[in-house]
C-alpha cells in the first residue's frame, strides 16, 4: 500500500507538514498519521494505534537497557538475583499491560454505535463486552473517566442569588429547545444553569394555604430535606434528570419526612435518621459515615446561603418530583408499588411546596440560626461516635393530633 494519499491537485504545493499529515497510519493502516513514535519512529494516528505498537516497542527498549545494566554489574549473586526480580517484575508489568488493551477492546459493531452518536445499553453489549464492562466498574475505573461534580451551593454565584419580593425568579432564562426538557405540566430544566431556577410565579402566603399557624418544627423537617437533597444530588453526580424515578426513590429512602411521614422533633433526631440510612447497606457504598458527615456540612453551607437559595433549591427538587411523577404515567410498572410511589410522590409534592412558601417569608436570621445549630449538632454527633462505626438511634416520639405539614389542598 503507498505511504501517501494525494487528497487534491493543489496538494503538490502543500508544505512538509500537510506532506507528512498524508502519510497512512502504520498500525491500522486506515487513517491519515499525526504522530510519530520517538522510539521506533512508527508513525501512528491516535491512541489507540500508539498503545498497540507500544508494547513491542517498549518491550524492546526494556530489554536493551536490562542488557546495559547487566554489562556494567558484576556478577555477583546479589546482581544476579536483583535482576531477575526486575525481569519478573517487567513480565509481570507487560502481562497487565496485555490485560487491560484487552479489556479495553469493543466490538465493530459497538464501536460504530458509539461513533454515530446513538445511545447504547448493557443489553447492547456482548458477553464478553458486559464481563468487561462489569470488571471495569468492580474495580472503579471507570469512576476515573466522570468528570467531578461541583455542587451548586459551594459555588461562589450561590451566594448572590436574588428572588423577587414575592418569591418569584427575577430574570427568566430564554428557553432553548436543545436544552431545555418541557412537559405537559410546564415543567422546565435547564441543565446548563449553574443555579437551579426559583418559581415562575409568585408564592403565596402561608395563611392563604393553612388556616392555623404553622408548626414550629417546620425548621427541623427542612433539615431532614436538605440533607435528602444533598444526598440525591451527590449520588447521581448533580444529574438527576437522567433518571428522575430513580432519583425521587433515593430521595424518599432518605427522607424521613418526605418518604415514611416522620415527624422528627429534634435536629438530632432529624440527622440521625438521615445519617441511618446513608450509612445503610444500599448505599454504604457512597462512604458511610464520612459520607454522611460530609452531608451535613452541605446541610449547613445551604442554610448559610439563607433564603432565596433554600427556595431555588425546593423548587428543583419539586421539579425533580413532578418529572418522576410524568415518567410514571407513561410506564407500567406493577400497579400497586406504582400506586404506591405515586401516592408517596404526590403527598412529597405539597410538603415541598408548602415549605417553599414557609421558607421564603423566613428573615435572614432564622437560617444563621438553623445553621448553628445544625453545626452544633454535628459535632455532638461527632463527639458522641469517637470510635465507634454506628450512629447513634433516637427513641421515635410518638406525636399526636394533626399532621405538622399539612397537605396543600
Amino acid at each position: 500500500m503507498d505511504e501517501t494519499i494525494i487528497t487534491s491537485e493543489a496538494a503538490s504545493g502543500s508544505s512538509q507538514l500537510n506532506f507528512s499529515s498524508r502519510i497512512i497510519c502504520r498500525v491500522c493502516q486506515k487513517q491519515f498519521s499525526q504522530y510519530t513514535c520517538p522510539r521506533c519512529n512508527t508513525r501512528y494516528c491516535s491512541l489507540p494505534c500508539y498503545k498497540s505498537h507500544s508494547l513491542r516497542c517498549t518491550e524492546s527498549f526494556m530489554k536493551e537497557n536490562v542488557m546495559a545494566e547487566l554489562q556494567h554489574l558484576r556478577p555477583d549473586e546479589g546482581s544476579k538475583q536483583k535482576m531477575l526480580d526486575i525481569l519478573k517484575r517487567l513480565h509481570s508489568e507487560d502481562e497487565a499491560d496485555i490485560m487491560d488493551e484487552d479489556d479495553s477492546l469493543l466490538s465493530e459493531e459497538t464501536l460504530q454505535k458509539v461513533l454515530s452518536g446513538n445511545q447504547i445499553s448493557i443489553e447492547d453489549l456482548s458477553a464478553e463486552e458486559k464481563k468487561h464492562f462489569q470488571r471495569a466498574v468492580a474495580s472503579g475505573e471507570l469512576s476515573k473517566l466522570i468528570k467531578p461534580w461541583e455542587p451548586w451551593w459551594l459555588k461562589t454565584s450561590a451566594k448572590d442569588i436574588s428572588l423577587g419580593q414575592d418569591g418569584s425568579q427575577l430574570i427568566h432564562p430564554l428557553v432553548r429547545e436543545d436544552t431545555a426538557v418541557s412537559s405537559e405540566d410546564g415543567i422546565e430544566v435547564d441543565p446548563l444553569h449553574d443555579i437551579p431556577l426559583g418559581p415562575d410565579s409568585p408564592l403565596p402566603s402561608v395563611s392563604k394555604l393553612r388556616a392555623s399557624g404553622p408548626s414550629p418544627l417546620l425548621a427541623v423537617h427542612l433539615v431532614d430535606i436538605i440533607y435528602s437533597y444533598c444526598f440525591t444530588l451527590r449520588l447521581y453526580n448533580g444529574d438527576w434528570q437522567s433518571d428522575p424515578i430513580g432519583s425521587a426513590t433515593v430521595l424518599l429512602s432518605i427522607s424521613s419526612v418526605l418518604g415514611q411521614g416522620g415527624q422528627p422533633q429534634t435536629v438530632l433526631e432529624a440527622l440521625s435518621h438521615c445519617m441511618e440510612q446513608t450509612c445503610s447497606p444500599t448505599f454504604r457504598h457512597m462512604g458511610g459515615l464520612q459520607f454522611a458527615l460530609g452531608l451535613i456540612n452541605d446541610t449547613i453551607a445551604l442554610l448559610h446561603l439563607g433564603g432565596p437559595a433554600l427556595v431555588c433549591l425546593l423548587c428543583d427538587l419539586r421539579k425533580l418530583i413532578q418529572l418522576a411523577e410524568k415518567d410514571l404515567k407513561s410506564e407500567k410498572p406493577h400497579k400497586s408499588k406504582s400506586s404506591e410511589i405515586k401516592t408517596k410522590l404526590k403527598s412529597a409534592e405539597r410538603k415541598i411546596y408548602f415549605m417553599m412558601c414557609w421558607a421564603h417569608e423566613q428573615p435572614r436570621e432564622a437560617w444563621s440560626s438553623l445553621a448553628a445549630i445544625v453545626e452544633a449538632e454535628k459535632n455532638r454527633l461527632v463527639d458522641f461516635i469517637g470510635s465507634k462505626t454506628s450512629i447513634p438511634e433516637m427513641k421515635k416520639v410518638q406525636n399526636e393530633g394533626k399532621p405538622l405539614i399539612k397537605e396543600v389542598e
